[in-house]
């Protein structure tokens, strides 16, 4: 999804905790029943599964991680990728995250904190991560990520905590997107997503559809593009919530983030 469409995404939040399914927050709201936290797992868990609870940090975490370290240290592509990849890799074999304390902070301002802190040590030993490195290589797609930084300003010195604020729930955002369109296909729903897409990530806000015109371009009734969307913008908060309950590390913690984003009040 490109970063026009997940800007509108952004710039919908605060109209998330409105009381109907016309908007992504939405009504009848379902909270996950299972209350695992990947945040937490990192803290105990060994072997397979903490390798596993790793990668559900690293996939919403990478990107802005990419980002942030091509525009506040100034490093190009190749030393980007580098660095993110060290980063992660180290992050796990060192436990960086271990003594990660949810009264102190939230998760990302830490992790932030832990990467400026890599990348000084990086640049203080000249460099030490050569590419390839040694390090494990993470699966990640740093071309979408590039091609995201076209025509992007550098933030200011004093902004660049909100700039990676922003790029973290741009990465929340799309991760949940891409989900989103894989339960639809699973369900033998793709023309739920495709409305969704058309609808709640189209471009131009002034330029929506009615969903008159949803209709008939997909030769169905208004109704049913009225129960499509709604069954796509329930699933996606689902998938949102679900994300978010895994990347905070106490009920307090999702209670406050799930009220932030998504203008509703887990009981």
């Amino acid at each position: 999804m490109n970063n026009v469409c997940l800007q509108r995404m952004m710039s919908k939040k605060a109209k998330f905790s409105m009381g109907d399914d016309t908007v992504i927050g939405g009504a009848d709201d379902r909270f996950p029943a299972t209350q695992w936290s990947a945040i937490a797992a990192l803290k105990t868990m060994s072997g397979d599964e903490r390798t596993r609870t790793f990668a559900v940090v690293v996939e919403t975490y990478w990107k802005p991680v990419y980002k942030y370290v091509r525009l506040k240290w100034g490093k190009t592509n190749e030393d980007a990728k580098d660095l993110t990849q060290g980063f992660f890799t180290v992050a796990m074999e060192k436990d960086f995250f271990k003594t990660y304390d949810p009264a102190k902070a939230r998760f990302r301002t830490f992790l932030r904190t832990c990467l400026d802190g890599f990348v000084a040590n990086e640049n203080k030993a000249a460099g030490r991560l050569k590419r390839g490195g040694g390090a494990a290589m993470l699966s990640l797609d740093f071309e979408n990520a590039e091609n995201e930084l076209k025509d992007v300003s550098i933030p200011a010195g004093d902004t660049m905590d909100e700039y990676f604020e922003r790029e973290w729930l741009r990465s929340l955002f799309g991760v949940a997107v891409q989900r989103l369109e894989e339960v639809c296909a699973s369900k033998g729903k793709t023309t739920h997503f495709q409305l969704f897409t058309k609808y709640d990530l189209n471009e131009d806000a002034g330029k929506r559809p009615t969903y008159e015109t949803l209709a008939g371009e997909f030769g169905i009734s208004v109704t049913d593009a009225t129960n499509y969307l709604a069954f796509a913008r329930r699933e996606f908060r689902a998938i949102v919530l679900k994300k978010l309950r895994e990347l905070t590390m106490s009920d307090e913690e999702f209670r406050d983030e799930a009220r932030r984003l998504l203008g509703v009040d887990p009981s």
